[in-house]
């Protein structure tokens, strides 16, 4: 043995899996089960992925229920939930029965952290590392990191000199961390930060919202899920509803209303919209016009009857405007709205305040709070970092990963962000990410884009396995075909109009771009399989099995 506990002979594997989210244990499952050797690396102390790390007051997923779990029959016809969007604690139970049924974590080291993965081109092996010295040589990568396992704190003086408790919103207490009679201070109001919100105004002493911008929240329509109407639900339309995410641009039940705003009159028009906005959830957003991401106008239409909405749940004039601007900061749409519960009706409170940081930003962290640019000392127990994540490239760039010729992933990508299909990039062989860059990522239904993605890339390495080969890597120029495609896509909406995570703009120093597709789900899968049909066209396969490194590359 070494000195570190593990064996000197480091293992040999089929594949490595890295994160035990979602993508992380669908993985596991199905290569397991083709017979693959295949082991998952998660860096926290239990599955979820995104549901371990965020647990938070408030932490709660923004699809439906039925559709927000794996669609493998043997895991969903003997689980009922209980709420039509599930929060965090419920999530956390059924990654617990799906371990239970599947038999996950024997082949999962929990609190392994992988720091580095360097290609050998002697081997065509990944010689992988953990924070702990463990060394394994999978002959296949698959990265499921997800699309925020990076938490960004903010740049702010004095930060490290608050002398109150301190906590991102990703980086929760797992034991949770009590708010009530507390004065709180939350910075940033996307997801977590509505959600933590809209949890923590009703039970501390006083709340100060640090708030950039206004998020274009929208209503949730929660509300509890009897057994009877699961039941009846597997029966009748579970199967459909499941093979239903395919066919929809985010991979919901459903889909963008197959005609513009201006085919419609302002009372059609208006209709519509107060359908969508009664039946909740993302109807009003991905079931909505086809042309309100697209449009100016039809987009500034949506925004009006948004914020009429909005300003019929808030009192205050001022809170109306900082809420609910007359004229919109950005787009409605292009920055991700979230779900809310009854986040308006918190700024009605007396004890509650909200800082516009446009007009008065934060000027510093102090020992006793939070000083703004007018002077003023906010008091606060607490301060909660509400402020997001270097979404999407972020888990992946993060890890020393090394390709072919030395180069670090964080280099390639700081530089301009190329993938092929977005699972793959080139001179990094033998490597796939799914749930990441260059996919429909953000603008799908997770569990969706994981099971699509996860099952193409289990096809094509069983492919490799059968006819042989040890190494699959993209071509340069169908890569850049790829990343031209997907920027043209992306530049026919008004995405580039906000400041927002979906292009990088909310870290500093990333590059502004698109980082997913914006297609939508049936486009992206089309592409997908016509590669794979094609004999996995875009690519180079070369090696054979017994040899001690690679053979002449060969298109296929």
């Amino acid at each position: 043995m070494s000195t570190n506990g593990h064996s000197a002979q480091p293992e040999q594997l089929d594949v490595l899996v890295v994160g035990a989210g979602f993508g992380g244990a669908y993985q596991l499952y199905k290569l397991r089960k083709a017979g693959f050797s295949v082991k998952v690396f998660e860096a926290g102390s239990n599955l979820g992925g995104t549901w371990y790390w965020n647990c938070y007051p408030g932490a709660r997923v923004d699809s439906d229920f039925h559709i927000y779990q794996f669609a493998l029959e043997e895991l969903w016809k003997d689980w009922e939930w209980t709420e039509h969007y599930p929060g965090q604690k419920e999530l956390a139970n059924y990654f617990a029965y799906v371990d239970k049924k599947l038999d996950l974590s024997r082949d999962i080291s929990f609190d392994t952290r992988v720091t580095a993965a360097h290609f050998d081109t002697t081997t065509d092996r990944w010689v992988v590392s953990t924070e702990a010295g463990r060394i394994v040589h999978p002959r296949f990568l698959v990265l499921c990191t997800g699309i925020g396992s990076k938490p960004l704190s903010p740049d702010i003086k004095g930060l490290d000199t608050f002398q109150g408790a301190t906590h991102h919103t990703a980086l929760w207490p797992q034991g949770g961390f009590d708010l009530a009679g507390k004065r709180v201070g939350v910075i940033g109001t996307g997801a977590s930060g509505v959600q933590l919100i809209q949890e923590t105004a009703p039970v501390a002493s006083h709340l100060t919202v640090f708030q950039r911008t206004p998020n274009f929240a929208l209503p949730m329509r929660q509300k509890k899920i009897d057994s009877a109407t699961q039941t009846r639900m597997k029966a009748e339309v579970y199967p459909i509803l499941l093979r239903r995410r395919e066919q929809t641009f985010a991979g919901f039940h459903y889909e963008f209303t197959p005609r513009n705003l201006s085919d419609l009159t302002p009372e059609g028009r208006y209709l519509t919209f107060d359908d969508l906005w009664t039946r909740g959830g993302f109807h009003f957003w991905l079931g909505s016009f086809l042309d309100i991401l697209t449009d100016e106008n039809a987009n500034a239409e949506a925004y009006a009857f948004w914020r009429k909405k909005v300003l019929e749940r808030v009192h205050d004039p001022e809170m109306q405007r900082k809420l609910a601007p007359e004229v919109a900061p950005h787009p409605f749409g292009v920055k991700r709205p979230c779900l809310e519960q009854q986040y308006y009706e918190v700024y009605n409170q007396p004890n509650v305040d909200l800082i516009d940081l446009q007009q008065n930003p934060i000027a510093e962290i102090t020992p006793k709070g939070v000083k703004t640019a007018d002077s003023v000392e906010h008091e606060l127990d607490v301060l909660v970092l509400a402020t997001g994540f270097d979404a999407v490239t972020g888990g992946i760039t993060q890890i020393d990963i090394r390709g072919t010729d030395g180069t670090l992933i964080r280099e390639k990508w700081g530089k301009s962000l190329s993938t092929y299909l977005g699972m793959t990039t080139a001179n990094f062989p033998n490597m796939f990410f799914l749930y990441g860059p260059h996919g429909p990522t953000a603008f799908c239904n997770g569990p969706t884009c994981v099971e699509l993605q996860g099952d193409w890339i289990i096809d094509c390495i069983t492919h490799l396995r059968e006819k042989k080969y040890t190494r699959i890597e993209p071509i340069k120029a169908a890569e850049d075909a790829w990343v031209e495609q997907v920027n043209a896509i992306f530049s026919v909406g008004l995405w580039d109009r906000s400041n927002s995570w979906y292009i990088g703009a909310n870290v500093p120093g990333k590059p502004r771009q698109s980082l997913n597709f914006t297609g939508g789900v049936p486009l992206y899968f089309r592409l997908c399989r016509e590669s794979a049909e094609g004999g996995y066209t875009g690519f180079a396969l070369s090696g054979t099995e017994g040899t001690d490194g690679p053979t002449d590359s060969e298109s296929a």
